[in-house]
């Protein structure tokens, strides 16, 4: 699955875009594993020239797609926190006129989102654009641990151990959805776990 069509929901749930070529001194692109997909699309050579391109795999390579397109910086990294030390100097050196694209799951754009608009970069100059996993990056109310890649629900904190309830409100102060949970009135009656969006 490359894009979802997420049901409506609550206002606190981010809603992800389309990326769209847009004339700037420099270009940031971020993407994790098939966001990479919505940077091939919006490819030119004279976006290219310009262009930054931060791409974390998880898995799924699209290095030699990435590499053809000539973008005057690639870096591949593991994953998003070794990659935060380049995203920050990017920022630190960046000028007016940086535009910043960001693809792929809710996680990877969520935590670069905040970095963005900590380091002062306006809303305006931030292009997201969903593609791959649906899983979501949850913290969870109780113990205030984050846990990655939550694909169902209810789902078993990693930190505390408690079953907890996916909720569609967002923090955006924490890039992550809340967890809460599920048997706080009845100990012990758990659901079944299923898909989040089933």
């Amino acid at each position: 699955m490359s894009k979802f069509d997420f049901p409506p929901s609550i206002r606190s749930r981010p809603i992800w875009s389309s990326l769209e070529a847009r004339k700037g001194t420099a270009h940031l692109m971020i993407a994790d594993a098939e966001g990479a997909e919505a940077i091939l699309d919006i490819a030119t050579p004279e976006l290219m020239a310009n262009s930054h391109i931060i791409h974390i795999p998880k898995g799924k390579s699209y290095s030699e797609h990435l590499s053809a397109l000539n973008p005057a910086q690639l870096y591949e990294g593991p994953s998003y926190e070794a990659a935060l030390p380049r995203i920050r100097r990017v920022l630190t050196d960046g000028h007016m006129g940086l535009q910043v694209y960001l693809a792929g799951t809710e996680g990877l754009m969520g935590q670069a989102m905040q970095e963005m608009m900590s380091a002062g970069i306006p809303h305006s100059a931030i292009q997201t654009e969903h593609h791959g996993s649906t899983a979501r990056r949850m913290q969870c109310v109780h113990c205030k641990g984050i846990t990655e890649d939550i694909e169902t629900d209810p789902y078993q904190c990693s930190h505390c151990g408690l079953h907890l309830f996916v909720r569609d409100h967002y923090s955006r102060r924490l890039a992550a959805y809340q967890g809460v949970r599920v048997d706080a009135e009845d100990h012990g009656n758990i659901p079944e776990p299923k898909g989040i969006y089933e």
